[in-house]
């Protein structure tokens, strides 16, 4: 597990772009109160956001996840993720640069009602 928390950190050491955008649109409990964090370690995975009241994991797509091999982990990760209880919502760079405001308001109607 220590593996796992020292590659969270050196992750928020040196987090993309897109990831600081939406990380500033969510830290603060700014979205509808909801706590979430950076980088954190669930099973043998560091996923991008979550919030572990709500159940929600957020991923940031960038390039990388393109190809027929990365496409394949992303599913393994995803179906790990989902049998952890997490439901995993999948969003790319371009659309935090574009569209932030459409991102939050999924990201805020896929979150369960408090």
């Amino acid at each position: 597990m220590e593996r796992f928390r020292a590659r969270a950190k050196a992750l928020r050491a040196r987090q993309t772009s897109a990831e600081a955008r939406l990380w500033q649109a969510l830290r603060n409990r700014a979205l509808a109160n909801w706590k979430f964090r950076r980088q954190h370690p669930i099973d043998r995975y560091v996923v991008d956001f979550v919030t572990l009241d709500g159940k929600l994991v957020i991923e940031v797509d960038g390039a990388t996840h393109a190809s027929e091999r990365e496409r394949a982990y992303d599913r393994d990760r995803t179906a790990t993720l989902e049998a952890c209880g997490f439901h995993v919502l999948r969003v790319t760079n371009s659309d935090i640069y574009d569209h932030l405001d459409s991102v939050l308001e999924l990201i805020r109607t896929t979150l369960p009602e408090a």
